[in-house]
Parts: structure tokens; sequence; C-alpha cells
């Protein structure tokens, strides 16, 4: 906030600290402490971490988030909020919530819904990661340059002669050492396929519509694709489809606001407890989901979340 109104600043730059992240999350170990110790961090967390993504949003100068190396849940909320996201030859995006038993949040419900078709569906409930050239062809990313470059665009941001808008300015360096799109997306040519498939409204039906694909080019990937929802979360699948349903008629403040009345019945109503144990706790690597089961999921309980959720107008 002070940085925003110090006429000594142009522009805010994010960067990871060390050499393997952009941010590789939130920190969902001391949440999940704090649930266990009916602490307060778990609720409070969450209400910080949206306003200060929605801060990054809105923000009165431009953001350069540098999205080098792993790009993960919490690390996408920081760089989708920002005006000049970059890509490297390291870079891993995902929203991979379901693998822990939760749902895309951070703004999820929005970027994902803004994405082509239903890229941001096949994002949100797979939980894959994706490199550069699908961030590109995503919308998730806005220019790319190799990680050795770095190093020159800290430098040549130290002595920039900012002469037109800062934003133009930015523009105008990074148009020095990066590009805004690349060859060889995979889902570009996945694209067709991902539209019909993730179109469905239930995931049992998207898991069996994968099961289904007999095309010799696309068949491998779809049954790699169905076997990985297979290891997720059902009841976090079935949410988080509903939830970019609904997000699609969302604004962005309503989209944090859905994510926000999610946050606060799934610490006692999903599987992010579970899903913690198995993976970072205990690290038995073997959850016990509830339901187990795809064709278990109970469309009411689905809906349930969603019941009482009255968007305001901001």
């Amino acid at each position: 906030d002070a940085w925003a109104v110090d006429p000594n600043i142009k522009a805010v730059a994010l960067r990871g600290a060390g050499e393997k992240a952009f941010c590789a999350g939130g920190d969902i170990r001391s949440l999940y402490d704090s649930y266990k110790h009916q602490d307060t961090l778990h609720t409070l967390f969450f209400e910080e971490e949206y306003a200060l993504d929605l801060t990054l949003h809105h923000y009165a100068k431009p953001v350069l988030a540098l999205m080098d190396g792993y790009v993960l849940g919490g690390g996408m909320g920081l760089a989708q909020g920002a005006d000049l996201r970059v890509v490297t030859e390291r870079s891993r995006l995902a929203m991979p919530e379901v693998a822990i038993g939760y749902f895309p949040d951070v703004g999820g419900s929005y970027f994902l819904t803004r994405t082509p078709g239903h890229l941001g569906t096949y994002l949100g409930v797979s939980g894959v990661q994706i490199r550069a050239s699908d961030a590109l062809y995503c919308g998730l990313a806005d220019w790319y340059t190799e990680s050795d470059k770095l190093a020159e665009l800290d430098q040549r941001l130290d002595t920039l002669k900012w002469q037109r808008s800062p934003l133009e300015d930015l523009q105008s360096l990074l148009a020095t050492l990066a590009v805004n799109s690349l060859p060889d997306a995979p889902l570009a040519t996945l694209r067709p396929l991902i539209d019909e498939v993730f179109s469905h409204n239930s995931v049992p039906a998207i898991a069996a519509r994968l099961r289904a694909v007999t095309a010799p080019d696309t068949r491998e990937w779809a049954n790699d694709t169905a076997s990985l929802l297979e290891t997720r979360s059902p009841l976090a699948m079935a949410v988080t489809l509903q939830m970019l349903r609904h997000a699609r008629e969302l604004t962005l403040e309503q989209c944090f606001q859905l994510e926000l009345h999610l946050d606060r019945q799934w610490f006692d109503r999903g599987d992010l407890i579970e899903g913690v144990r198995a993976l970072i706790i205990d690290k038995d690597k073997t959850p016990h989901w509830n339901p187990a089961t795809l064709d278990q999921l109970d469309d009411n309980h689905v809906a349930s979340f969603f019941t009482d959720f009255k968007p305001s107008g901001v």
C-alpha cells in the first residue's frame, strides 16, 4: 500500500526466493496444524491471502511477475494479478489443489474460467502442470524468455529510463528480451477434445468420456487423464467443477467471495485434512477420500456447498 502512493516507485517486480520456484503454494502444513489445534490461522489465512491477491489485481502501478520455476496454487494467485507475467523454460504452472482434497482458490475460479474454451476446467479439475508454451496459449502468461536472461532483465530494470507510462516502458523493455507466443503448445492440439470432454456437467461423465476415447492420437492422453482423475479427491473435483460453472457469471470480487464461502465449510466438510495427512504428514500417499470413488458422489451433497452463497455486488 505504501509503494502504491510512493512517487519514487514506478512499478513492482515479483520474483521467487531461491532457485526452484516463483512460489510453490501456501504452507498447508501450518493450516492443518491450526485446524487440529482449534486455532484461527486456517480461517484468517485465506481472508488475508485473498485480500492480497485482489490488491494485486487492482494495483495502481504495473506489477511484473517473473514466473521462473514452479508457480503452484498460491503462487498462481500472486502471478495472475500481475499486469506482466513472464514465463521461462523452467516454468511449471498448476492449480494442483484437488491432489490434496482441496479446490483451486486464490482467484482460480476467475482466471481459470477466463481461459479459452474449457481449458481452465481441465486444469482445475485435473490439477496438471503446464509449461511455458501452454501458459501463453491459455492466457495465463504474457511473455516468454530464457531463464538465463533474467539477470540481464534485472540489470536493465535498475537502469531503465522512465519516459512514457511505466507499463509502456516495461513492455518496450520486455519486447527486447522476450516473445509473446511459442510454437507447438500441446494444449492447442488437444483443445477440441478437451473442450468436448470437459463441457460435461459431472466428473463421472468426464471420466467416462475420457475412457471412451478411441482415436489413436489422443487415446493415451485420455486414458492417462482418466487415471489421474481417479487419484484425486472425488469431492474436491466435483466441487471444483461446479465452482467453475458458477464463476463464469461472477466478477473477480464475487469469485473471491465464492472461494471464501467454500473455504469456511471445507475444513469440516471437505477432504483437505485427509489429503494433507496422507501426502504431507504421514506421507503414506494413500488418502482415504470421502466419498472414495467418483460413482459414490452425491449430487445433492455437492450442491449443498453452494446453497447459501449470495454474491454481493461490488
